[in-house]
């Protein structure tokens, strides 16, 4: 489990993180989201000790990360893939890691099989692939056997069978017991993965909730198309929907299908599409983190001001 309480991370006079509060905890997968510039990669090397927060505190299974002199038995961590040795070969540089926290030499080839390197196991990393390299970071982080794991941005430069084979081991993992908390950019495989979702903007917690109630927050919404698209706009309008036109397909929010279609009935109006559409995450993320995001272009700060 990890409890974050409080953290705050300053640099100068510039605040990276404010008053995070949050928990993390065993049997699920946790994502943690948020715009470029919201502070995740701060928050996880605060996790991890890497850099000492300002105020507030950070505790795995109770105990700061820093107590613990084998660190890779208690906690697996991929942050950067490329933040290693390019002259060594991929066993060596997990060798290395085994021999620094007492871990079995054995467990090396045990974690290069699983995260499918071992033919290249000999080979130096200078030679690998963005993607190899994010599986020898992943095999680093497995390599302890640790009841807690971090990664920041895992399916960087994975092919899509790389990114299945990710998913399906950090489901395993959870449903091991252990606490499995990602960090990514990417809504679609947040979808497929995540059971909860810690969601930050501008270093402040936006949300912390299962991953089904935070994409509800994005609202479902009705696509319809219709030669009468003014006068069923107005008519939505007037029960208190939101209505964006598109020529003659209504993008409608606030009222379900079944009534617009009973609606458009009642007034003689024709349907050529009624399809309603679920809550996306995406959607849910765009819409919340809106007035969090540190670079934004022209369009979007337009479509924020509507």
């Amino acid at each position: 489990m990890i409890e974050i309480n409080e953290l705050t991370k300053r640099y100068g006079g510039t605040t990276a993180v404010h008053g995070l509060t949050f928990t993390v905890r065993p049997g699920r997968v946790t994502g943690f989201l948020g715009p470029n510039g919201s502070g995740k990669s701060t928050t996880l090397r605060m996790v991890l000790g890497l850099h000492a927060p300002s105020s507030g505190s950070v505790l795995i299974d109770g105990r700061p990360f820093r107590d613990r002199p084998r660190g890779l038995r208690q906690v697996g961590a991929l942050l950067d893939a490329g933040e290693v040795h390019g002259g060594r070969s991929g066993r060596a540089h997990l060798t290395a890691l085994a021999r620094s926290n007492r871990i079995p030499r054995s467990r090396v080839d045990e974690v290069l099989a699983e995260v499918g390197l071992a033919d290249a196991a000999k080979r130096r990393i200078g030679g690998y692939s963005l993607g190899m390299r994010q599986r020898l970071g992943i095999a680093g982080a497995l390599l302890g056997d640790p009841p807690v794991l971090l990664f920041d941005e895992p399916l960087n430069g994975l092919d899509p069978e790389g990114v299945r084979w990710v998913r399906g081991l950090f489901r395993r993992l959870a449903a091991e017991g252990r606490t499995v908390f990602v960090s990514s950019h990417l809504m679609t495989e947040m979808e497929h993965t995540a059971d909860e979702l810690v969601v930050i903007g501008r270093g402040e917690l936006i949300a912390a909730e299962s991953l089904t109630a935070f994409a509800a927050r994005g609202g479902a919404t009705v696509t319809v198309r219709t030669p009468g698209h003014a006068a069923l706009a107005a008519l939505l309008a007037e029960r208190g929907a939101q209505v964006r036109t598109d020529g003659e397909v209504l993008t409608v929010t606030g009222v379900p299908a079944a009534e617009i279609g009973e609606l458009a009935l009642r007034h003689q109006l024709p349907l050529h599409e009624l399809s309603p559409r679920t809550a996306s995450l995406e959607q849910a993320f765009m819409e919340l983190t809106a007035a969090h995001a540190a670079h934004r272009s022209t369009n979007d700060l337009a479509r924020s001001a509507r």
